[in-house]
């Protein structure tokens, strides 16, 4: 693996472990408010699922505005996503957490349209990076082994009861993401490769805003340190890593991010 893969890699996986996350905990814990709050347990009529599936979302502000502009925007998409989740419900009586509706809902647009937001305008793009810097930011300030997992894509179950407790910011770069992913779909901004004169200006980037080589080669190329970095530092450096991302002159910054966004689709 090269280095600009291992960096994208990295990126990819802070990225995708979020939603994960949410979605392993609404399997594991069914938090919040369940389909029993609205309509005396799961229905055998898949009409009535939809109802009680729809009534749990738009009593949920925080994810209601992602799926109402889900259906704005991408209609299919939507209706896909709750006609399938009705059909197994009704199927199946087994009840699932709003939060694994938006995890769910995510993850299938992702793999189904993720690679039109590789071909964004830079603004709705960068907003993707932004609030997954929001997260990692709000995850550090929770716990710096948590944001350590975090960084490199685990889902441990501190993180998975933290996803579930912000929805606020878990709903924002949901949206980030969907809007990207229209903006695609309409500019079709092609773009090329990150080049490896790229991933040299990333790293001189890092250097001059105070990593030595260990946190930089921890973070991109995942060689682990003997000792290993305490999670505080290795925490403190990935913030940075995603603070410099955004620092990146153009066309290095979206090229970058563009790449990352097509790995994302795909994982």
């Amino acid at each position: 693996m090269s280095h600009l893969e291992k960096i994208l890699a990295l990126l990819t996986a802070a990225l995708v472990a979020v939603f994960v996350g949410v979605g392993l905990l609404a399997v594991a814990f069914n938090p919040g408010r369940g389909l029993a709050d609205f309509g005396g347990g799961a229905p055998g009529d898949k009409g009535a699922a939809r109802q009680q599936i729809e009534a749990l979302i738009a009593a949920t502000p925080e994810y209601a505005r992602y799926f109402a502009r889900l259906r704005e925007t991408l209609t299919p998409d939507y209706e896909s996503a709750i006609d399938d989740f009705a059909t197994r419900l009704a199927a199946t009586k087994e009840e699932q957490s709003v939060d694994y509706y938006l995890s769910e809902t995510v993850r299938r647009l992702r793999l189904a349209r993720g690679a039109l937001a590789a071909k964004a305008e830079p603004e709705p793009m960068a907003r993707v990076f932004e609030k997954q810097l929001e997260v990692l930011q709000a995850v550090a300030q929770e716990d710096k082994r948590m944001c350590v997992a975090f960084l490199y894509g685990a889902n441990n179950l501190d993180f998975q009861k933290f996803a579930a407790s912000r929805r606020g910011i878990v709903s924002d770069m949901a949206l980030a993401g969907l809007e990207a992913i229209v903006s695609g779909q309409t500019k079709r901004i092609a773009r090329g490769a990150p080049s490896e004169a790229d991933f040299s200006l990333l790293e001189r980037a890092l250097a001059q805003r105070g990593l030595g080589k260990i946190e930089i080669d921890a973070l991109l190329d995942g060689k682990t340190p003997d000792p290993p970095l305490d999670d505080a530092r290795m925490c403190g450096a990935g913030r940075t890593y995603f603070e410099v991302l955004k620092t990146l002159p153009e066309p290095a910054r979206t090229k970058v991010y563009g790449l990352a966004l097509e790995l994302m689709a795909r994982s």
